[in-house]
């Protein structure tokens, strides 16, 4: 059985940006509940030497969207990246 290019990869990407988006709901609950800013969260780093929560989920969705442009056959589209809450 052959495998198209869109199931090993949007596929893939669509679950795992899924979850990531699901991660983003509890940590929001989260913070909602104990009254702590958001920014807190998504400021944080699990190292010093990593980037913030914030310029982690950048990372994770340019990579998705650059691949699925890529094996369309497109450029993929820009966004600024300035998100900062949830």
């Amino acid at each position: 059985m052959s495998m198209s290019m869109h199931q090993v990869s949007v596929v893939a990407f669509t679950k795992m940006l899924s979850n990531l988006a699901e991660i983003l709901r509890k940590a929001r609950a989260h913070a909602l509940e104990r009254k702590i800013e958001e920014s807190v969260y998504t400021n944080a780093r699990l190292a010093p030497d990593m980037f913030p929560l914030s310029r982690q989920v950048q990372i994770a969705t340019d990579i998705a969207k650059g691949a699925a442009a890529r094996l369309s056959g497109v450029e993929p589209p820009a966004y600024e990246d300035k998100e900062q809450s949830f």
